[in-house]
């Protein structure tokens, strides 16, 4: 295994880094509320970082998820490239290809995943020679982060069949709904909303474990920007007439919640190489969503704590690394969640 960069990888990361820590600010942050920030994503658009991540794979998303992260960006990044980018270049047919991906890589369009499949959603296929692959859902999702920005939903049915609805066809209700972090999520009503199919058996699995891999990365960012701000904030506050982080028990948190950052990080590095090299990640999808969940939600705590009574003030930037380790915790499953779908997993692949 070789998580090195590329050239490529390197390159992209280092403007997202630059376009995300520039624009990202607390000011901004303030300004945007629950919503998207709509100049920042006009910003990641215009540098061709949906393009980027598309290019350099999904080891090469993990990396631009991190800076997302580390930021709090609020913008829908992740999100679109994972259901719509990936999604649709990986399974979709040649003709999806053609007609959906230019839209998705300059950001005129913004897709938005109903994930994980439930039994909420049913798919009827349409009949007939003319009906390529068309159907109609019926149902309700009842939280679809950044629903209220997408143009698109990739929706996965009772059946784990995939499907793209548009969100402004006929049948498609979307109610604003506000969660933990500023996601600009929505609630989704399908009422005989026409889609089409993306991708044949397995699609809904790959995607899945892509996303997960891929908020495992926003995850390790976010952890790895309230761990800085906790160390900037320990190493100028005084107590006693010394800085706080001279205080041994501060040190120790510190250092577990480092700890912790770098096993979200490679957990992410290895699922996300193992996709890229054509290699099975199921395993490590679920590993590095476990490791996101339980060490995440540890981590934001910390940084939380190490700021004292600063920590709970709205008017300090770290709570917002809490909320969104708090959300991505509840995204990905839940630790306890994960790790029975890892162990299910396990057992049914056998001892190798």
């Amino acid at each position: 295994m070789d998580f090195t960069p590329s050239e490529e990888q390197a390159a992209a990361q280092g403007l997202a880094a630059r376009i995300f820590g520039d624009l990202s600010t607390h000011d901004r942050l303030v300004a945007a509320g629950s919503g998207t920030d709509a100049g920042l994503w006009k910003e990641i658009c215009a540098a061709g970082l949906p393009g980027a991540a598309e290019e350099t794979g999904l080891l090469g998303l993990v990396l631009l998820a991190e800076e997302q992260g580390r930021t709090t960006a609020q913008v829908p990044f992740v999100a679109s490239c994972v259901y719509g980018l990936l999604a649709i270049a990986e399974h979709g047919t040649d003709e999806q290809r053609e007609r959906l991906l230019p839209s998705f890589r300059d950001g005129t369009a913004v897709a938005a995943g109903a994930f994980p499949a439930a039994g909420t959603v049913h798919a009827e296929a349409d009949e007939g020679p003319d009906a390529e692959g068309g159907g109609r859902l019926h149902g309700i999702v009842p939280l679809v982060p950044w629903l209220r920005d997408a143009t698109h939903v990739l929706v996965a049915a009772a059946d784990r069949s995939l499907w793209i609805v548009r969100t402004a066809g006929p049948g498609v209700v979307t109610e604003s709904v506000e969660t933990t972090a500023p996601w600009s999520a929505g609630r989704l009503v399908l009422d005989g909303a026409p889609a089409e199919r993306l991708g044949g058996s397995g699609a809904y699995e790959e995607v899945l474990a892509g996303a997960r891999t891929a908020f495992a990365g926003v995850q390790a960012g976010v952890c790895a920007g309230s761990l800085a701000r906790a160390v900037e904030h320990t190493g100028a506050r005084e107590q006693f007439g010394r800085p706080l982080s001279t205080n041994q028990a501060v040190l120790l948190r510190a250092a577990d919640a480092y700890m912790d950052t770098e096993a979200i990080r490679v957990t992410a590095y290895e699922a996300a190489w193992r996709h890229d090299e054509g290699l099975p990640f199921a395993e490590q999808a679920l590993t590095s969503a476990w490791w996101a969940s339980e060490a995440g939600r540890r981590v934001v705590h910390a940084g939380q704590h190490l700021h004292g009574g600063t920590g709970a003030d709205l008017d300090h930037p770290v709570h917002r690394h809490f909320l969104w380790g708090r959300q991505l915790d509840a995204h990905l499953g839940g630790s306890g969640t994960v790790l029975q779908e890892l162990g299910e997993l396990l057992v049914k692949e056998g001892p190798e």
